[in-house]
């Protein structure tokens, strides 16, 4: 039976909710979108033709709250809710609540996401069905000692999987029986936090194996169809870091195999719409692992190999509509690979960072590059939500073609205000093994030394940029200000010009603590810097979009010098390095604050608060401690004076701007 679509509820955030109200558009269906608090002003509430806030910054008291976006959907009049991926988007009691609502609810039914939801029930339901497993115990008994003998049985080493989750959380690998009851004692302990189910299965653990997941469609009349499979091996602590499709090396009559079996899977608990059946494999075999039942992250390289759109594909199914193609007509062309942009420090174990985005270039114009974002420059990533940035996708005729496009668009994007993994993504697209297709599960740690090398000192050519950056303001600067010469600028007199001494001026930079000095002579057509082991003729100009064309000893290059506070974060030649200026006019960040107002210099977090409200204070005593990019900043009092009111707490984070504290001028009596 045909169901009319008329306005589509997307219960979820970020770059997916603005995806899917981009294809629900082109097939004229209006957009409603729900926010909670922190997200008022995201890109997806700007996307959407109305929004309806749903509750407080934490996803418990917002996104996950079914009776809010149940209360939206009914409030906007819409007919269907889609919901993404994560929040609810596997939660067999949403999709129940949408039917008791008399909403669609864009996605399987419930008893398929509940067939599905248990590791354990879903592999016994899948043996029954007869698609391939690893071998391996799913059984109820949870006795220690039973799940003991079960690995005995089955052979080390073995995984031991959490039942009722995913993530890498209660998976432990275990290569001897004497590590057996430790590790299950641990998986347990996980799993109980996590899922609120202690129980696990235990699995043949294989040595290299690829992670393949075949994208899968069946609609209300029964019919069921796979569209191609992707590689997902690349993976860090079981999460995915790059996905392509088609997979690497997989034949024609493997490929065939494997989407047998993900249809046979998806029929054997009655499935409508898209999933995803993930299977391990190695050498010649393929085991089933579980079914994802939703739509994936990693769904556009489908969509770039098959020509379709998946999410149309979604509403054409939950409408009613039988299957757009049948089988034989799911075309298959070209390649396209994706990574993930996140705001995560790999230095630091990938911990997730917060913060502003000061400065945001993504490569939507780079030939053969889709991009799939949610955020745009000013935005904030929230430490409430997963800290992706955006999806980029290089396509291209073959594997080669797609990975060359892929290390161009990493190449031209751009991110300041918190780190990123876009090196860690540049380092994995451009390794050997990697263009050699050498892809298991275990890549990541085998290259872990050519991935995440130590920091580097900065370059010549970087310091050289720094400088010019820093002159070329300098010059506009004065040139604009009505009174360009002040006790402080050596740029005073735009042309450098000194009674009867040569032109130059002195410029510092810090380098992670390492201090860089740099002499800049003046000279008619640019300037030659002193740098600590040569001396460098440079010159420039900004273009109108921020780019700096500059002749460094007379080769031409583009760059982007981007200034945060005293940071210049220097993009040139697809890398980015960082320095710090050591502005004379500011090196005590004295200049931070007017009128008692002392604001932070730029985005980071207080990492030490010194004083009290009614403490007295000398001039130049350290107030307040900010941490930025991995460094200190130190907030140093101006003068001599009396804390009026502290606005901040350790482990606040501050935007560029904040008021952190007021200092009021000491009074003789």
């Amino acid at each position: 039976m045909s169901r009319a679509i008329r306005k589509l509820l997307v219960a979820n955030r970020g770059e997916i909710a603005v995806r899917i109200m981009r294809t629900a558009k082109a097939m004229g269906i209006a957009t409603v979108a729900v926010h909670s608090d922190a997200d008022a002003r995201a890109l997806h509430v700007e996307t959407a033709d109305e929004a309806y806030p749903i509750g407080p910054a934490p996803a418990r008291e917002s996104y996950l709250k079914i009776d809010a976006i149940l209360a939206a959907a009914k409030a906007s009049g819409a007919d269907a809710i889609h919901p993404g991926y994560g929040f609810l988007s596997e939660n067999a009691d949403f999709a129940d609540a949408c039917a008791a609502a008399g909403i669609i609810f864009v996605g399987p039914p419930a008893s398929a996401i509940r067939a599905m939801g248990s590791k354990s029930a879903a592999k016994a339901l899948m043996e029954t069905a007869g698609v391939p497993l690893v071998p391996g115990y799913h059984g109820a008994d949870q006795d220690p000692a039973l799940l003991a003998r079960e690995a005995d049985r089955i052979g080390y080493p073995v995984l031991i999987k959490a039942s009722a989750g995913g993530g890498g959380k209660g998976m432990k690998v275990v290569r001897a029986a004497e590590d057996f009851a430790e590790a299950l004692g641990s998986a347990q302990r996980e799993a109980k936090s996590a899922f609120g189910d202690d129980r696990v299965l235990v699995e043949k653990y294989l040595t290299r194996p690829r992670h393949i997941e075949v994208q899968v469609f069946a609609d209300t009349q029964g019919d069921a169809v796979y569209l191609h499979e992707r590689d997902c091996s690349i993976q860090r602590r079981h999460q995915k870091v790059v996905e392509e499709a088609p997979a690497p090396g997989l034949t024609p009559e493997r490929r065939a195999a494997m989407g047998k079996a993900a249809v046979d899977a998806a029929k054997a608990v009655g499935y409508v719409g898209a999933g995803t059946v993930e299977f391990i494999a190695e050498g010649e075999q393929f085991f089933f692992m579980e079914m994802n039942t939703r739509l994936q992250v990693e769904h556009p390289v489908t969509e770039a190999i098959t020509g379709q759109d998946l999410v149309e594909w979604q509403l054409r199914v939950a409408r009613g509509e039988p299957l757009p193609l049948a089988q034989a007509a799911i075309p298959l062309a070209g390649h396209a690979i994706e990574v993930r942009l996140y705001a995560e420090d790999p230095a630091r174990d990938f911990l997730p960072q917060v913060g502003r985005l000061d400065h945001l270039r993504l490569p939507f114009d780079v030939p053969g590059v889709r991009v799939d974002a949610g955020v745009r420059a000013g935005d904030t990533v929230s430490i409430h939500y997963d800290p992706m940035i955006a999806k980029i996708i290089g396509m291209g005729a073959d594997r080669a073609e797609a990975v060359g496009r892929l290390q161009a668009a990493l190449a031209a994007t751009e991110v300041v205000g918190l780190p990123t993994n876009r090196a860690f993504l540049q380092a994995i697209a451009g390794h050997p093994a990697f263009a050699a297709a050498d892809l298991d599960t275990g890549f990541i740690e085998r290259f872990a030394a050519d991935l995440l090398p130590p920091p580097a000192p900065v370059d010549d050519r970087t310091v050289a940029l720094a400088a010019l950056a820093v002159l070329l303001e300098e010059a506009r600067a004065s040139a604009a200000s009505a009174d360009p010469a002040d006790a402080f600028s050596p740029w005073g007199l735009a042309p450098g010009w000194r009674l009867n001494r040569a032109a130059y001026v002195d410029l510092t930079f810090d380098d992670r603590g390492a201090r860089i000095a740099v002499r800049a002579h003046y000279r008619t057509d640019g300037f030659t810097l002193d740098l600590p082991d040569r001396a460098m003729t440079v010159s420039g100009t900004v273009a109108a979009d921020g780019t700096l064309v500059a002749r460094l000893d007379g080769v031409r290059l583009k760059a982007r010098v981007v200034r945060s506070g005293t940071r210049l974060t220097v993009f040139a030649g697809g890398a980015e390095r960082m320095v710090e200026f050591i502005d004379p006019r500011i090196a005590s960040i004295e200049a931070t604050g007017t009128a008692g107002r002392l604001v932070a210099p730029m985005p980071g977090t207080v990492i030490r608060v010194a004083v009290s409200p009614g403490q007295t204070v000398a001039k130049g005593a350290p107030l307040v401690v900010v941490e930025a990019m991995k460094m200190e900043h130190t907030i140093a009092a101006p003068r001599d004076g009396i804390v009026q009111a502290v606005n901040c707490a350790v482990g606040d984070l501050v935007d560029e701007g904040a008021e952190l504290l007021v200092l009021e001028e000491m009074v003789d009596a």
